[in-house]
């Protein structure tokens, strides 16, 4: 009698991410990883070891780094491109703004998150990089819902919603002419409770700031916001502090935290689990701009 196996959810996710992986390596001639040490990137990269076990991932790892990073987060990703022996390209926004490239904001609301776009940009183009694994997932909200696994993007970077190409059957259009690439999205049909429980499932190791800890916040348009060196405080603002935990991380000024006391990652997952608010929406200030902020992003060249 012949038996047959079934894969759980995660398992079906971690084989078409893999095998996401494993067509770009076969398909493209220079890819690189975004990592900047989240948990998607985190999880992305574990995937990728695991799509080329026992060889290397074939390509570097990459950060956009703004400069108002988390120092937690910026150890992590130092620490792990050190174990496991990668090769790390940090692009730097402070480069660009040296260079008049870019115009940093100002005033006690500036964040230099919209200006990662230049800097990737410049990024891909030095290194003529032709696929981009980014670690953006459908749920995080509306734009993001809109793309591909294999998203193209011309040679200025840009992205059409309405230009996407057809993915029937798991099969990718790789095509482009020099100068263009494609942003390579491996996680696109995880949730953020699929991420969690394959951390949880997986033993894998995140920056110490997506647990509960304690730490200075300040409350801010509804939001708690750590109170860093980055985060210039507003008029009445006073920090206080509080037992909290990160649902996502990027740019200090801009990334808010929630209150919790899960500090394990079964832990997490039980909260995920019954949570209604997506991390972006619910943590992210820059992403609060207007109803249609990530596309308009997403169109110049964002991830």
């Amino acid at each position: 009698m012949t038996s047959t196996y079934e894969l759980s959810g995660l398992e079906a996710l971690e084989a078409e991410s893999v095998h996401v992986f494993r067509e770009v390596a076969a398909t493209f001639e220079r890819p690189v990883l975004l990592f900047s040490g989240g948990k998607d990137s985190v999880v992305m990269l574990h995937l990728a070891r695991k799509a080329f076990w026992p060889a290397p991932p074939p390509f570097p790892v990459s950060h956009v780094d703004t400069g108002h990073n988390f120092d937690e987060v910026l150890e992590f990703r130092d620490r792990t491109v050190e174990n496991l022996g990668l090769r790390l390209v940090v692009a730097s926004v402070q480069d660009d703004i040296d260079a008049g490239r870019v115009v940093e904001e100002t005033g006690p609301r500036a964040s230099r998150n919209r200006l990662q776009t230049v800097t990737l940009l410049r990024m891909i183009q030095e290194n003529a990089f032709d696929a981009v694994f980014g670690g953006a997932r459908r749920d995080e909200e509306k734009a993001r819902a809109k793309e591909r696994v294999f998203s193209f993007r011309d040679e200025f970077g840009q992205w059409d919603p309405r230009g996407q190409r057809p993915e029937l059957w798991h099969l990718y259009n790789g095509r482009h002419r020099k100068g263009e690439h494609i942003r390579v999205f491996p996680l696109s049909n995880w949730t953020e409770l699929d991420i969690w429980s394959y951390i949880a499932a997986e033993g894998i190791e995140l920056p110490s700031l997506y647990y509960a800890h304690r730490r200075e916040v300040v409350q801010r348009d509804g939001m708690l916001l750590a109170h860093t060196r980055h985060l210039r405080l507003l008029d009445g603002e006073r920090p206080y502090e509080a037992t909290v935990r990160f649902r996502t991380v990027g740019d200090a000024t801009c990334t808010g935290c929630v209150e919790s006391t899960a500090a394990t990652a079964e832990e997490v997952v039980a909260e995920t689990a019954v949570t209604r608010l997506t991390e972006r929406g619910a943590t992210r200030a820059d992403d609060r701009i207007s109803e249609a902020g990530m596309e308009d992003r997403k169109r110049e060249g964002y991830f």
